[in-house]
Formats: structure tokens, C-alpha cells, sequence
């Protein structure tokens, strides 16, 4: 475990908060305000929300991301529904059960070699429509990111968009770093979310420079009726949400959260290109957000792991992922490749 503070690649989540972050939670503790939402800050920022999303959206914030996740799923299920996804999805591999626990639907995951869902993988558990002894299909969630760190064009959002709602289906999107697909991307976040036909999301940016607060934004009118009450019941409503709040304002309208992703991308492909020529070094993902994956000669990674903190993906295949964030240096990466590349050359 890394718990000396040196700088790795982790992930995201291990970075600092952004000190204009921090500087907008200072400047919101300031004398008394209604809690649980009602304050002049979260007022303002659902107006803010709409700027980026649609004026049809609405937002309701949450204190996690897997709360973030279950939530948006709860709000289109019940109990005999199933949720279809990849099957390296952050709601199917490290929610730790909560999505099925706490929705009781049925999660069908599929196979991916990118994270990516694609109509013809899907359309194999889009059957057993109103047969009761099926669950029945009722939402398809994607990431964007996805967990390989590749990007969903707008157009393949929509197509997977058009097959749920041909269905009767909701299309849910996990966005717990959709800052960084909206950089790759070069396109605004509505572009690829509600103008593709994404039903709900998860919008995050503690993976981004945030201290903590994630969001549910539903981008179609009609979706949220009792959302409050099941926000309520799964113990993700904030009293104090005014500081949730004063973030994502800065954090959206200082253009933040463009800059950090920007950042952050930025030194995933730098990271790219220092250690792609790198004997032994194998690189299996397009770097195409702030993740690289590459596989590398299993013997040195506990020595690498030492030095610099970062996790195994695929210990049978020695597939690592090294995540870049908005305080990654090009000294950090400099010194991370000229380390790997001396490891590595003896064991090659």
C-alpha cells in the first residue's frame, strides 16, 4: 500500500483537491443556511446544470459515485429488471454488490476487449419481453469513459440509445470522468449525453480536482418523480449539501473542469509516449482519456510498485493501468519511464 504520499498512478482519486475547489468551500462557510438543498448555492448551481446539460435536466446530488450509480439505476428499475452493462463496469466489478444489493435487478454483463457496448453484443439479452419467468430488460449502462479508458463517440451513444428506447429501455451513463471524454471528445458534455439519447447520468468530479459530491442528472423530464425519496432512503442526502454545491459551481462555470481534464489527458499520452518504445513494454488500449494500459514483465512490477504506486489490472496477462490526474507532472512521468525502462531491460 502507497501510504507514504509519494506521487504514482493509481488513480485519479489518489490526486489532491484543486485549490480553487478548495478556495470555493472556504467562501462557502460562511455563516447559516438552509440545509439539505434548499440554500442559495445549490439553487444557483441547478441553473448552471441546465447551462450544460439542457434546459429539460435536472440534478440532484449525492455523496458518492456507486451511490451516484445505484440511484440513477433505481430511479428506472424495480426488482424484477434487469440492468445490462460491460463486464468490466464499475457498477459490475467494484461496487462490491451494491448496484444488485440495493436495486435487487439483475446485472447481465458483457464481454468487451475495449469497455465498449455495442449493439450486436447487447441485442443477445434484449429477449424474454414480458415472459415472467425473465427478468426483464430495462436498462443499458455505459461509462464514459469506460473502465479501459476508451471513449464513446456521440454516435455510438445514440445508436446504443435508439436499440433501449426501441426496447422500452432506459440508457443510463456512468460519467465519473466525463471531463475527460468531453476533452477527447472536443465536444460540449450535452453533445454526447442528452442530445445522444442518454436517459440519466452519473456525474462526477472527484476523479477531477473535487474534495467529494457526486450528482444525478436526469436529461428527460418525467424520469426523476421520487427520486428525492430514494435519495433520502439510501442515506446519500447531504444537510450541508451547500458545499457539494459551491464546488460544482466553480468547478463548471470557471471552465475547471476543462483545464484539469485537459491536464490530465494530456500527460496520459505523454505517459503514452515515453513508455511505448520501452522493450517489453506492451501497450493494449488506445490512450484516448487519462488511463494507459500496457503489460509488462510481471517480475518487476512489485519493485516498479515500490517507487511508484499503481495497480495490476490482469495479474494472469501482467496488465497494469496507470492513471494520470490533474496534478500529474511531466517530472513524474519523466522519472516513472526512466525507472520502468531501467527495470525492464534486464528482464527482457
Amino acid at each position: 500500500m502507497n501510504t507514504t504520499g509519494k506521487r504514482g498512478f493509481a488513480s485519479d482519486n489518489n490526486a489532491g483537491i484543486h485549490p480553487l475547489l478548495l478556495d470555493a468551500l472556504s467562501n462557502a462557510n460562511s455563516g447559516h443556511v438552509i440545509a439539505y438543498g434548499d440554500d442559495a448555492y445549490t439553487i444557483q448551481v441547478q441553473q448552471t446544470f441546465k447551462k450544460f446539460f439542457g434546459s429539460g435536466s435536472e440534478v440532484f446530488f449525492v455523496l458518492t459515485g456507486t451511490g451516484a450509480n445505484v440511484l440513477s439505476i433505481s430511479a428506472l428499475t424495480r426488482s424484477f429488471h434487469s440492468v445490462i452493462c460491460a463486464d468490466t463496469a464499475h457498477i459490475y466489478v467494484d461496487e462490491c454488490g451494491a448496484p444488485e444489493k440495493f436495486t435487487q435487478c439483475k446485472l447481465l454483463p458483457v464481454a468487451t476487449k475495449d469497455g465498449k457496448l455495442r449493439k450486436e453484443d447487447v441485442k443477445k439479452h434484449l429477449h424474454g419481453f414480458g415472459f415472467e419467468h425473465h427478468a426483464q430488460p430495462r436498462v443499458i449502462s455505459i461509462s464514459q469513459p469506460t473502465e479501459m479508458g476508451t471513449v464513446y463517440t456521440p454516435q455510438e451513444v445514440k445508436s446504443l440509445a435508439d436499440l433501449a428506447h426501441e426496447h422500452g429501455m432506459a440508457l443510463h451513463m456512468d460519467g465519473a470522468r466525463l471531463a475527460n471524454a468531453a476533452v477527447s471528445l472536443g465536444m460540449a458534455f450535452k453533445s454526447f449525453t442528452t442530445d445522444a439519447g442518454v436517459d440519466v447520468l452519473s456525474f462526477g468530479g472527484t476523479k477531477n480536482g473535487m474534495l467529494f459530491g457526486e450528482s444525478v442528472v436526469f436529461l428527460k423530464p418525467g424520469l426523476s418523480e421520487s427520486f428525492r425519496y430514494l435519495r433520502k432512503q439510501a442515506m446519500q442526502l447531504a444537510s450541508k449539501m451547500r458545499y457539494v454545491s459551491a464546488q460544482f459551481e466553480v468547478y463548471l462555470n470557471s471552465n475547471l473542469w476543462y483545464n484539469n481534464a485537459l491536464h490530465a489527458n494530456t500527460m496520459a499520452k505523454l505517459l503514452f509516449e515515453r513508455v511505448s518504445g520501452i522493450p517489453g513494454v506492451q501497450i493494449t488500449q488506445p490512450v484516448e482519456a487519462n488511463a494507459v494500459f500496457a503489460r509488462i514483465p510481471a517480475q518487476i512490477i512489485a519493485t516498479l510498485q515500490e517507487q511508484f504506486f499503481f495497480y495490476v489490472w490482469d495479474e494472469a496477462t501482467s496488465e497494469v493501468r496507470w492513471m494520470t490526474s490533474f496534478d500529474t507532472t511531466r517530472e513524474d512521468i519523466d522519472r516513472f519511464a526512466a525507472t520502468l525502462n531501467a527495470l525492464v531491460q534486464p528482464a527482457h
